[in-house]
C-alpha cells in the first residue's frame, strides 16, 4: 500500500537542507515536496517505473511521450488528428462517379421512353438485300397535328387535313464518309404493289407517280417500300419530324446560325432573308426550309436549303455550349424526342449515330447532294438512271462517293 512521506529533518549525511553535505535550504524556507513511497520502492533510485520521476520536477500528467503535442510530446488541448485527405478525395471520386452513372442510366431511360416507335417496317414487302453501313430515311412532314390556329398562322403552315412530305433524304452513314443525299418531292417514281400498312391486304401498283404521293397514299411504309423499290438500295431506319416539332427544336437550341449567299423572299412560307451571317429562331427556320416559290428551280434549290440547315442543326446541338449545359440539353433534348416518330428497332444509340453523322456533313467530312437528275416528265423530276445504279452501288459496298448531283 502506498504511504505518503512528509518532510521532516534529513538525517545528517543524506544531503536534506542544511544538513552537512548538503545543499542549502531554498530561501524563504519552501518545504520538500512529498514522495510516493510504496511496498515495492517506488521512489528507489532506479526504481521499476518511477512515479516519482516527473511530478517533482513539475512535468504535466497526460501528455503522450513522441507525440505531437506540446513540449511533453502531448495533443494540445481540444485539438484533432490532421484530416486524411487521401480517403477524402477517394470518397469524393467514388460519390461523384456513382452520381454519374445514376443521372446517365436515368437519362437513358427517360429519354428512350419518349421515342415514338410508330413505324414498322417489318410490313415492307419485297426488300432490297442489307448493304454494309447504315441507311437512314430522314423526312420532314407538314403535319399540324397539335398546332392551334394561332401557332398555324405564325408559322405559315396553312390549315391543310392530313400528312404529306415535305422533304426526303437519305442518310448514309459508313467508314468511308457519311453521305446526305435529297430525294425531290416532286421526283417522278414507280409506286409499286405494297402490303396496307392497316389491311395488311396486297394493294397496287399504282404505277408512275411523284415521291411524295406514297406517304400520302398509304404512310411511312409505303415511302419506304418505293424509294427502296426505285433505287435498290435498303434502308434501315425511318425519322419523321413535323412542323411543330421542327420549329420547337430550334428554339431549345437557342437559335441555329447561318451563312446566305443572297437573300429571298417567299410570302407563302413567310420567309424573308437578308445575305449575311444570321441566327433563325424555330420560325425562321421552319420558313427557310419550306420555301421553293422564291426559286427558279422550287424543288433541287429547297432541298438544298433543307440540307444546309439540317446540317447546321446537328453542328448547333452536338456543341459543348449545348451538351455540357444541362439547362440546355435536356429541353432540346425533350423537343427533339417529343417531335420524332421513329421505327420499331431505333435505338437511342442509332439516332446519336445519324445526328453525329449529319454534324460530319456539316463540318466537310461527308458529302452533301440531290439525287442525280437527267430531267423531267411532265413536271416531274426525272432521276439519271445510270448515276443512279453507281451511286446506290458504292453506297452498298460503303465505298467513297463518286457521283455527282444537281
Amino acid at each position: 500500500m502506498r504511504q505518503v512521506r512528509r518532510g521532516g529533518p534529513a538525517p545528517a549525511g543524506h544531503g536534506g537542507y542544511g544538513g552537512p553535505g548538503g545543499p542549502s535550504a531554498p530561501p524563504y524556507g519552501v518545504p520538500q515536496q512529498p514522495s510516493y513511497v510504496d511496498g515495492r520502492g517506488y521512489d528507489a533510485p532506479g526504481g521499476d517505473h518511477g512515479y516519482d520521476n516527473g511530478y517533482n520536477t513539475g512535468h504535466v500528467y497526460g501528455g503522450r511521450t513522441g507525440g505531437p503535442g506540446g513540449p511533453g510530446g502531448g495533443y494540445a488541448h481540444g485539438s484533432r488528428p490532421a484530416p486524411n485527405w487521401g480517403r477524402r478525395i477517394k470518397l469524393t471520386a467514388i460519390t461523384l462517379v456513382t452520381v454519374l452513372l445514376v443521372t446517365t442510366v436515368a437519362t437513358y431511360f427517360w429519354a428512350d421512353s419518349k421515342l415514338n416507335r410508330a413505324v414498322d417496317l417489318s410490313k415492307v414487302i419485297d426488300r432490297p438485300e442489307t448493304g454494309k453501313g447504315t441507311n437512314y430515311l430522314i423526312v420532314g412532314s407538314d403535319s399540324r397535328e397539335g398546332m392551334s390556329a394561332e401557332e398555324k398562322k405564325k408559322l405559315h403552315t396553312g390549315s391543310a387535313a392530313g400528312k404529306r412530305t415535305d422533304s426526303m433524304m437519305i442518310l448514309h452513314v459508313g467508314s468511308n464518309g457519311d453521305t446526305l443525299i435529297s430525294l425531290p418531292r416532286d421526283s417522278n417514281v414507280t409506286i409499286p404493289q405494297f402490303r396496307g400498312s392497316e389491311s395488311g391486304k396486297l394493294r397496287g401498283p399504282l404505277g408512275q407517280n411523284k415521291l411524295n404521293a406514297a406517304y400520302a397514299f398509304d404512310g411511312p411504309e409505303l415511302l419506304v417500300r418505293t424509294v427502296e423499290y426505285n433505287t435498290g438500295l435498303h434502308i434501315d431506319h425511318y425519322v419523321e419530324i413535323g412542323f411543330a416539332g421542327f420549329a420547337n427544336i430550334v428554339d431549345a437550341v437557342g437559335g441555329v446560325e447561318l451563312t446566305l449567299d443572297k437573300g429571298f423572299k417567299d410570302k407563302y412560307s413567310g420567309a424573308d432573308f437578308q445575305a449575311g451571317k444570321q441566327k433563325l429562331d424555330g420560325q425562321q427556320a421552319l420558313a427557310f426550309v419550306r420555301t421553293r416559290h422564291a426559286f427558279a428551280a422550287s424543288d433541287l434549290e429547297r432541298t438544298k436549303n433543307q440540307q444546309k440547315f439540317l446540317a447546321a442543326l446537328a453542328h448547333q446541338v452536338a456543341t459543348p455550349s449545348t451538351v455540357m449545359n444541362p439547362f440546355k440539353l435536356y429541353p432540346t433534348m425533350g423537343a427533339g424526342l417529343d417531335s420524332l416518330i421513329v421505327d420499331k428497332d431505333m435505338s437511342l444509340w442509332n439516332l446519336a449515330s445519324m445526328f453525329w453523322a449529319l454534324k460530319n456533313v456539316s463540318g466537310g467530312d461527308g458529302t452533301s447532294m440531290n439525287m442525280p437528275i437527267s430531267g423531267s416528265s411532265g413536271g416531274n423530276l426525272v432521276w439519271d438512271k445510270a448515276k443512279v445504279k453507281t451511286l446506290v452501288d458504292e453506297l452498298k459496298n460503303d465505298q467513297k462517293v463518286t457521283v455527282t448531283g444537281n
